[in-house]
């Protein structure tokens, strides 16, 4: 009988360990991220991420947001977080692209993690919000000055075995070195009062400035002007650069390096006999939002469309002998400087002369890329379809092949940053097209979970007149006779992004214009002409662009005085 007991209470024994055993909580998988005080001695309000990659060159950190190596990478807000104090990363931690740090397959890895330090701003609008502030690097956290990185380690993660691994953040970013002024060169950086009123804390912009050859040497001549719009950089207008690159430098540009060389041949034309003497001016304005202001004003950015002309041109027009006339004041630019280009003419028509305008982002709001903000029910899908859905493209190769998706772009933004702080391209158009939302931050014009669209949202960039296409169309009979024969864009017809479609809407708009005609210039240069697509060299823009500037200067203006 005993004997017979004692193995029914080993039975017992086991099946009761074997249902602790099935009810035990799973092994976890957590980063656990803290910054000593001798790195950073007060608390932290922002945003910390790990990246984990399978490669330590470039560090992690800097893989963040790579379309080639898709690095997967998670990110949580902190508030307040104190010296010593550790902010966890863990299974519920959205990331992209895989989506749970479960998804992550065991393996040996290249861990890194970063944050990205928020100031806190009272701005004049009565908002308070905590956003990353620019420090001259444009708005890349991942090499923005005063953030916190941690050293790159290997481990070993498993989330079946679980593992919890401890990063401390004690390196910062140190301080941007600005470029040295040279001959040609210069560099400028003012504080703008419009802008520090409204954010409360010092916003700065500035400008690189290229000077033409002989302009010390022709004291009693002022120049044209040529405002270069694009994003924030403090290189040289066009590449300028008065050495061929060396081996090294183009090895390290990689699939950049035709820039670099680019750069050497306009030095080439630049200084070249009967070369046009213009002035190159590229601006830099970069928001808590982005790297680049989109140079209008908005409830969210702040006054940037008035600072600009209020303030930072003046700026350049006293300090450098430009030409203030408008038949003197052209515009270029590309994707984001390519809106930018246009809208400085739509917006201020008989302050500049002309701008010629290439891929620019979506200037008809119908193609939002590929949405029809004021119609499409959602971003992400395309309507239409019951059963088996497509979702939306937001990049392609030149033979059409899909790169990536809205719906993976709003997803890793939505990792980057919170609130419409990822610094990136979808909510950078939130910030400077859209309302206010009543916690201070930007409204979303779709959900960037679901793609639900926001009609109320369209319509309010609509009606404050960032649909550039509709702007021209709806104020033609006020302003047409200043817009006539300024316009021209060129656009590859397989564009990366989808821009030509909007452009294609832009063309039939202007095309329907009458009294005045908008004789607008349209290329498409076909077949298979992507993103960053240019037929001229720039050489030859800066020539059509001096013949253009004289053909239009009024009658006593000496045109030959910048033709030496």
């Amino acid at each position: 009988m005993r004997a017979k007991g004692n193995r029914i209470a080993v039975v017992v024994t086991a099946a009761f360990l074997a249902l602790l055993a099935g009810c035990a909580k799973p092994a976890g998988t957590r980063f656990e991220i803290s910054f000593p005080a001798s790195a950073h001695a007060q608390p932290i309000t922002g945003r910390v991420f790990v990246a984990i990659s399978r490669t330590a060159t470039p560090e992690p950190r800097l893989q963040i947001g790579s379309w080639t190596l898709r690095t997967p990478f998670f990110g949580a807000d902190i508030s307040q977080l104190q010296p010593g104090q550790a902010a966890a990363i863990d299974s519920a931690t959205p990331g992209y692209p895989l989506e749970s740090l479960k998804e992550i397959p065991a393996g040996d890895y290249y861990v890194q993690a970063l944050a990205n330090v928020y100031t806190e701003c009272h701005r004049s609008d009565g908002h308070t919000i905590w956003v990353h502030m620019d420090h001259w690097e444009g708005q890349q956290f991942n090499r923005s000055p005063g953030n916190l990185y941690s050293g790159v380690r290997k481990v070993h993660l498993d989330p079946k075995a679980g593992y919890d691994v401890k990063l401390s953040l004690d390196q910062m970013i140190p301080p941007v070195e600005a470029p040295a002024d040279t001959d040609w060169v210069k560099h400028i950086k003012i504080q703008s009062a419009l802008l520090s009123k409204f954010w409360g804390q010092p916003i700065y912009l500035g400008a690189t400035v290229l000077l033409p050859e002989g302009y010390a040497s022709h004291p009693h001549v002022d120049y044209p002007v040529l405002y270069e719009q694009g994003h924030f950089s403090l290189r040289p207008p066009f590449g300028f650069s008065p050495a061929p690159p060396t081996s090294a430098e183009v090895q390290r540009a990689g699939r950049f390096a035709p820039f670099l060389e680019r750069g050497y041949e306009f030095y080439k034309s630049w200084i070249s006999a009967h070369f046009p003497r213009l002035i190159v001016v590229t601006f830099q304005h970069p928001t808590p939002y982005f790297d680049d202001s989109y140079a209008v004003n908005s409830v969210n950015n702040g006054p940037y469309g008035d600072a600009i002309l209020d303030e930072l041109v003046p700026y350049l027009e006293t300090h450098f002998r430009i030409l203030r006339q408008p038949y003197a004041r052209v515009l270029s630019g590309g994707s984001t400087g390519g809106w930018e280009s246009l809208a400085l003419e739509v917006f201020h028509p008989q302050f500049f002369g002309g701008t010629w305008t290439f891929y620019p982002d979506p200037v008809d709001f119908r193609h939002y890329q590929m949405v029809n903000i004021y119609s499409d029910p959602n971003a992400f899908t395309v309507p239409g379809f019951q059963w088996q859905i497509p979702e939306r493209p937001l990049e392609r190769t030149p033979e059409g092949q899909v790169l990536v998706t809205e719906r993976q772009m709003s997803q890793m933004e939505s990792v980057l940053g919170s609130h419409g702080r990822s610094g990136q391209q979808l909510e950078i158009w939130n910030a400077a097209y859209g309302p206010v939302g009543a916690d201070g931050y930007p409204e979303y014009l779709w959900n960037m979970h679901t793609g639900a669209i926001d009609q109320s949202v369209a319509r309010y960039m609509r009606d404050r007149g960032y649909d550039l296409s509709d702007y021209l169309k709806t104020h033609w009979a006020e302003y047409g006779k200043d817009w006539t024969g300024k316009i021209h864009v060129w656009v590859g017809d397989m564009d990366s992004y989808y821009l030509n479609l909007a452009v294609y809407d832009l063309q039939n708009v202007l095309d329907q214009m009458k009294d005045p005609p908008a004789n607008a210039y349209f290329d498409y240069g076909r077949p298979e002409k992507a993103h960053g697509w240019q037929p001229m060299t720039n050489a030859d823009l800066l020539r059509m662009m001096a013949d253009f500037v004289t053909q239009h200067a009024p009658r006593g203006a000496n045109t030959r005085a910048w033709k030496y």
